[in-house]
This record gives C-alpha cells, structure tokens and sequence, in this order.
C-alpha cells in the first residue's frame, strides 16, 4: 500500500478579499449626497500568483510544508519497503516448507495483515495532520492579509478588493493593480515565527 503526499497549494485562491469599509464608513456613506454615490463603486485587484510568489509568510510556510511532505513520503516509503520484506520472506520460507505446523503459517500472514492494518492507519493520521496543518496555515495567512487590508483601505477606501486568479477575471484594468502595495506593505509587517525559522534553517542545513 503506498500513500502519497504532495504540497497543495495554500488555499488563498479561494479567499475574497472583502476591503469594505467599516460600519461607521457605511453609515457616512448613507449620508452622504447623491450626487456622490453616482460616482460608482471604487474596486481593485490583488494577482494571486504574484501574492504567492512574493509574500515571505507564504515563501516560509511552503519550505516548511513541503519539508514536512517529504519526510512524511520517506516514512511510508520506508515502512513500506518493510512490509513488502517481510511478506517475501514469508513466502520463501512457506515455498520452501519451513513452517512445519498450519498454525505456524496463520501466525505469519496474521503478522502481514497487522502490519498492512498498522501502515494504513499511520498513513491515515499523517495525511489527517498534514491537512489540519495545511488548514492552519491557509487560515493564518487569510487572517494576515485581511487584517492588513483592514488597515490600508482605511485611506483607500476601496469598495472591494477582488482576487485575480488565472482567468477569473477576465478583464481587468492595470491601473486597479494594487498588488505591489500589498506585497510591499504585507512583507513590512511580517515577522517570522521562532519555530518556523528554525525548520527552514534545518532544512537548509540537510541540505548542505
């Protein structure tokens, strides 16, 4: 049995970055004459690819999420390999007459089949964890970039903040851009965590 585990990417596609101003801003908004609300909505977009791609938070996360696959692979893999050892040595020995009683022979592939049962559980609750660890990391990063939006529409005043993702947007004007901003403003802020750099740093130190 063979499990395999690959680094997803971070859930970020699927967020909408909802910029809208706070309830004391809707509530001026209301008042406000009419003249002004013919203006239209104020919009703006933040690419995807390039918030992955530059954003140190997710940079970090993915060194320490794809770290963590692979040990993971290693692990099955190797237990794996174990399993199919035994179940060969097994088979050897019962072509070869060895076992001198049927009861010996029920122990053996009782044997193989626990220790089946025991790898799948083990894969099981890895993948469970890694996907429990994956969800935290997605939320943290969502928390992290809507509580920065937050704070920067509160002079930009942006009526929403879309998420252009591929072709999901299938017109989008440059000037609306404000994907550097964000990228610039989200890096400022950010602080790595303790326990993260020093998973990256022992990453980098098997690679050496």
């Amino acid at each position: 049995m063979k499990k395999y585990f690959t680094f997803m990417a971070f859930a970020a596609a699927t967020v909408f970055f909802a910029a809208c101003g706070t309830k004391e801003e809707e509530e001026t908004t209301k008042e406000a004459p009419k003249q002004e609300e013919t203006v239209g909505l104020k919009i703006a977009y933040v690419e995807l690819d390039t918030l992955m791609s530059q954003y140190q938070l997710y940079k970090d996360y993915s060194e320490v999420l794809t770290r963590k696959g692979n040990n993971i692979q290693k692990t099955l893999a190797q237990k794996q390999r174990a399993l199919e050892n035994h179940a060969a040595s097994v088979q050897k020995k019962y072509e070869s007459n060895e076992f001198t009683t049927r009861d010996e022979v029920e122990r053996a592939q009782a044997s193989i089949e626990k220790e089946q049962r025991d790898l799948a559980e083990l894969a099981d609750r890895l993948q469970s964890e890694f996907a429990m660890e994956q969800a935290r990391i997605n939320e943290e990063a969502r928390d992290s970039i809507q509580s920065f939006l937050k704070r920067y529409n509160k002079s930009k005043k942006y009526d929403y903040v879309m998420v252009k993702a591929g072709d999901n947007l299938l017109i989008a004007n440059p000037k609306y851009n404000i994907t550097n901003d964000i990228v610039k403003g989200l890096n400022k802020r950010y602080k790595i965590k303790p326990e993260v750099a020093e998973q990256i740093k022992a990453s980098e130190e098997k690679k050496d």
